[in-house]
């Protein structure tokens, strides 16, 4: 699926590999926040030890990045978007739209949530742009 960024979410991807060395895919820019998707596989160097890398990304931007890793499977790409809660199982059904149902544990439905909705909201964004999945519901 083709991915259309912005320039400031373009410039934030040249940004981010040149500091990391790692693969950005796609990049969601909001106010307090950036949200890089990273190449599956690539999580680590992004990272970096002890969390330089995105550190140092995180002060020449001046807001938090958050990352969230690529995945080669509908139901992987939404379990690695709601990380860092443990997801059991995501079941996709298509009707009219396509909706991934995700089981998770009980005490990281307020972690997949996230505070005001914005993690779930990220990870829905992101599952549109790149699986063509239309929601996301907690089981």
């Amino acid at each position: 699926m083709m991915v259309t960024l912005s320039d400031d979410a373009r410039r934030y991807i040249a940004l981010f590999g040149d500091e990391t060395e790692a693969n950005a895919v796609d990049c969601l820019v909001y106010d307090d926040r950036i949200v890089v998707l990273v190449a599956a596989g690539e999580m680590g160097q992004a990272i970096g030890p002890d969390g330089q890398h995105v550190k140092r990304v995180e002060r020449k931007i001046g807001r938090a990045v958050e990352l969230v890793e690529d995945a080669d499977t509908p139901e992987a790409f939404v379990a690695s978007a709601l990380a860092p809660a443990a997801v059991r199982h995501v079941t996709l059904s298509e009707q009219d739209d396509l909706v991934a149902y995700v089981e998770v544990a009980e005490d990281d439905r307020g972690v997949a949530i996230g505070r005001e909705g914005r993690n779930i909201e990220t990870a829905r964004r992101l599952a549109k742009r790149h699986y063509d999945i239309d929601d996301i519901q907690l089981t």
